[in-house]
């Protein structure tokens, strides 16, 4: 499936599926670099997401019909990309839980299991960075265990502390800045995932692994103390 939709003058979407999917967003992030490499002259950004890509151009200096043929035939070259390995699994410090995680009891309890429980089965996975959005550096991820899909909050709260991880519908990812939300929060991690004064500001990226890693609220401390010190405290396995 292509579909090539028009952004307003100067942008394309081009969708490749209809779900979120691992090998639709492998399709996604295959055309996101053939595009980078073969039509730089036209193109001015690309943007993947779960399912689509977002290529924006100069109308003038790269007309639509020309460029839309053009994205076409690059994605029937490519066909059906394979799944790739992760770029690189990195571990993520949670604390679950308490003031770190209000919503946790209630996850367990709309899911008929233990507090224990929940913790496992979310920590289990090595997630996908499927995409990076909603706010800088939010890590949209896929390989949420079907069975903690709850349901997002009726009332969305309107201040999320940063490195809030937090599971709504049947997605997770972790709320790099404060912001609004209607995510339930399960934990936090010390770890800044953006940070604008750093050489390289996003703590994470599209194509990683991503594993959560419970830790204690003494250890959540320490963390954040090396944290405001300078440390980015990233972990990166072999």
């Amino acid at each position: 499936m292509v579909r090539i939709l028009a952004q307003g003058e100067g942008g394309l979407v081009v969708e490749l599926g209809d779900a979120i999917d691992d090998a639709v967003n492998a399709r996604v992030h295959t055309l996101a670099a053939a595009v980078r490499d073969r039509l730089s002259a036209e193109v001015d950004e690309v943007v993947p997401s779960y399912r689509s890509l977002l290529i924006l151009h100069d109308p003038v200096g790269a007309p639509r019909a020309g460029l839309v043929r053009k994205v076409k035939e690059l994605a029937a070259s490519l066909g059906e990309a394979p799944v790739a390995g992760f770029s690189r699994v990195v571990r993520l410090p949670v604390c679950y839980g308490g003031a770190l995680g209000p919503d946790l009891e209630e996850v367990a309890r709309l899911t008929g299991r233990s507090v224990e429980a929940v913790v496992g089965l979310h920590a289990a996975p090595v997630y996908r960075i499927h995409l990076l959005g909603f706010t800088p550096g939010f890590p949209y991820l896929g390989g949420l265990d079907p069975a903690l899909t709850v349901p997002r909050l009726e009332v969305p709260r309107s201040r999320i502390p940063p490195g809030s991880v937090a599971i709504g519908g049947g997605q997770t990812g972790v709320y790099p800045i404060e912001s609004p939300g209607g995510w339930r929060l399960v934990g936090r991690t010390p770890l800044k995932l953006f940070d604008p004064l750093r050489p390289h500001p996003f703590l994470l990226a599209a194509g990683d692994g991503l594993r959560f890693v419970p830790i204690s609220p003494a250890a959540f401390e320490a963390a954040a103390e090396r944290v405001a010190a300078g440390e980015d405290g990233l972990e990166v396995e072999p």
